[in-house]
């Protein structure tokens, strides 16, 4: 297995929801001096999508070069069309990812935003707002949506640029004459706020060189586990690796919780479950959060391993999509997330093996049915890879 790259020196702020994430990322926006990427699922037309709509136009006006891919499925098709014109209309370079799957099946699930070459955002959250559901059905959540991002400052902010560029690269042509104009009016070294300097690392998936390197570096981590891992998704899914490997760790002793979003999708919550008593006869402990939806992709391995980013549990995430997470390897940091997940897990209700066996069995039967068909469906799509 390939090892990550950390990169040492980052200072590497957790952001929790979209209370904290969207003022953060509308200030960097706003303060931004040469060249914004943004790169999203979901872009929505909310208040606000439209706060962070207008402060990249604001910048594009005051001169900042803007690049902002968006995923024309997870924007709605038509709507991801018109708003790719209405930012290229304002200024804003703006690009749909793989518009009728002309590059096959693959979306891009990542969120990433990269500022100046100095500041980079990357985590879970959509340009949505978080009250609103992401499924298209509007309907207003009975709290905000529960979900992470990370703000990094330092030598990792290189590597998020490089990988938002080369995704612009892949879309069309880049400009290479502004590009060295831009690279002349920056800095050469990346600031770090002095809050939390730790070593980080950026993994991506696509279906080219980095097919696998979000899997392996869970395996890795849930390989090495000595104490305790914390696996928080709201769609659950993996393949047999993964689920060997959760297996494994907790015949060691390894205390393996997953906190499991449910609720959004029926077929996907009844694939989950057909995994539930394996896993609990292993020992895995399984905690599902029904307070409100659950989109946070985040864990904590043994208390100084920690990753958040787009990346699911799930056959899209780990063999179709384009993802990003930041690992990142400080006890302080992993202190800070295993806080907000310890209030995950008391706010969720844990499921023990008696009440999977308890079950009705058309329950089973149906739990059974509805992995046969995802199973099916993500064999096809990823040519045999999800098992």
């Amino acid at each position: 297995m390939s090892r990550l790259h950390f990169v040492a020196g980052n200072d590497i702020q957790l952001l929790h929801s979209g209370a904290q994430f969207f003022p953060a990322l509308i200030s960097e926006i706003d303060q931004a001096s040469a060249e914004i990427y943004l790169e999203t699922y979901i872009f929505a037309n909310d208040q606000t999508a439209v706060a962070v709509q207008t402060a990249l136009i604001q910048a594009a006006a005051r001169g900042v070069q803007v690049r902002v891919v968006i995923d024309w499925i997870g924007s709605d098709r038509q709507a991801a069309i018109d708003l790719t014109r209405r930012f290229n209309d304002a200024g804003v370079d703006c690009r749909c990812f793989n518009p009728w799957f002309k590059r096959g099946l693959a979306r891009t699930h990542r969120k990433i935003c990269v500022v100046d070459q100095q500041v980079a955002m990357v985590g879970g959250l959509n340009i949505i707002d978080d009250c609103i559901a992401d499924d298209g059905s509007g309907i207003v959540l009975p709290s905000p949506r529960w979900d992470f991002a990370v703000r990094v400052t330092g030598p990792l902010v290189a590597h998020v640029h490089l990988e938002a560029e080369a995704q612009w690269r892949k879309l069309g042509r880049l400009d290479f004459r502004s590009r060295f104009a831009l690279m002349r009016h920056l800095h050469a070294d990346a600031k770090s706020g002095g809050k939390q300097i730790t070593a980080a690392a950026l993994v991506v998936r696509d279906n080219l060189r980095n097919r696998t390197t979000i899997q392996k570096a869970y395996l890795h981590a849930l390989g090495t586990a000595r104490k305790r891992a914390i696996l928080v998704t709201p769609y659950f899914a993996p393949g047999r690796k993964f689920r060997r490997a959760m297996i494994s760790a907790a015949s060691r002793g390894v205390d393996v919780v997953l906190l499991l979003g449910v609720g959004q999708f029926a077929l996907q919550d009844a694939v989950a479950q057909s995994f539930y008593g394996p896993l609990l006869q292993a020992g895995v402990r399984i905690v599902e959060y029904r307070k409100t939806q659950l989109h946070a992709k985040v864990a904590v391995v043994d208390g100084d391993w920690a990753t958040v980013g787009s990346s699911n549990f799930d056959g899209l995430s780990l063999f179709v999509n384009h993802e990003a997470n930041i690992v990142i390897r400080d006890c302080d940091f992993a202190a800070a997330l295993s806080c907000e997940l310890e209030q995950g897990l008391a706010d969720g209700v844990e499921i023990l093996a008696a009440d999977v066996h308890k079950q009705a069995w058309y329950r089973h039967v149906w739990h059974g049915i509805a992995y046969l068909i995802y199973r099916g469906l993500m064999r096809i799509v990823t040519f045999g890879h999800y098992g």
